[in-house]
């Protein structure tokens, strides 16, 4: 049996990264916190931390971390189960998922705002781009994730949610450069013209050069923009082409006036919801209305 204080102990220095402050939130001395996660690596028989500069997981800490995160919503699942006594006031619940920038500006926020009132949800948002949002699950950061990963891994589930279709866009200046005189897209002149790209992780650009013009690993400028209203305003602004999708298209349309490079031809997504078997009733909740809103809004998978 695990003992309960060590648990708590183990979240609290990975939440915060270091000791110290692990020990100021469990109003405990520094070495108090040390030992209960020297108790509890001995109880593992195996190391779960990872010293440093900034506190980490091993392995073996990654899968006790979600096991933690579980046992919350559990417990939580109970207290939302007794009879209130003198305070009637709804207790909040936080639940940290990891989503891809464009998902969560365009369709996830705004189709799961009343689930999340609803069952009185807090959310923990970890942006990443959606190939690499499954290594927050994995690690144990986050209790579900959209990801383009169609393989859960063990004790998940991973729903398919529907495609996110991307198109090349630029603005009407800079799409008239990288043509000829015939209307027809200059592919080597396309590659002299820099991309806007959101982050390092991005690979819709490549996609699209390897998809329909054959351009495999190309050599192109790049600008990285990590903000989604920032990557959108440097593309108005001519810096460059990039990848947006539809939905932020249609929503934007009069506030971006974008053309694509290459008409019809676009990078299609499909993005899948991850989740544990055994969730609680909260992220019960939450994947329901997640699913919804997907329906609503994604294209459908094929």
């Amino acid at each position: 049996m695990l003992d309960t204080k060590q648990l708590l102990a183990f979240a609290a220095v990975l939440e915060h990264g270091q000791f110290g402050a692990a020990a100021a939130q469990l109003n405990l001395t520094l070495g108090a916190v040390s030992l209960r996660i020297k108790a509890l690596e001995t109880h593992y028989g195996q190391r779960l931390l990872v010293r440093g500069k900034t506190v980490r997981a091993t392995a073996a800490g990654q899968r006790l971390l979600a096991h933690v995160h579980q046992l919350r919503m559990m417990e939580a699942d109970l207290r939302n189960g007794d009879v209130p006594q003198a305070d009637t006031s709804p207790q909040w619940h936080r639940i940290a998922v990891a989503v891809n920038g464009d998902s969560l500006s365009s369709w996830f926020l705004p189709g799961i705002a009343n689930a999340l009132a609803q069952h009185h949800i807090v959310l923990d948002v970890v942006i990443d781009d959606q190939e690499h949002t499954h290594e927050a699950l994995t690690s144990g950061d986050v209790a579900a994730c959209i990801s383009t990963q169609s393989q859960a891994m063990r004790g998940c589930l991973a729903e398919p949610l529907g495609v996110m279709r991307y198109r090349c866009v630029g603005a009407p200046s800079l799409v008239a450069q990288c043509h000829n005189a015939k209307g027809a897209l200059v592919p080597h002149q396309l590659l002299r013209t820099p991309a806007v790209i959101f982050n390092r992780k991005d690979g819709l650009q490549d996609a699209f050069l390897a998809q329909h013009l054959g351009l495999h690993s190309p050599q192109y400028p790049r600008h990285f923009v990590p903000a989604v209203d920032a990557f959108e305003s440097a593309l108005a602004h001519g810096m460059g082409w990039g990848m947006v999708s539809d939905l932020h298209l249609q929503a934007r349309a009069n506030a971006l006036p974008l053309q694509e490079l290459l008409p019809g031809s676009a990078v299609d997504v499909a993005l899948y919801w991850h989740h544990w078997v055994r969730e609680p009733s909260l992220t019960q909740g939450l994947t329901a209305a997640v699913k919804l809103a997907a329906k609503a809004l994604l294209r459908p998978t094929q």
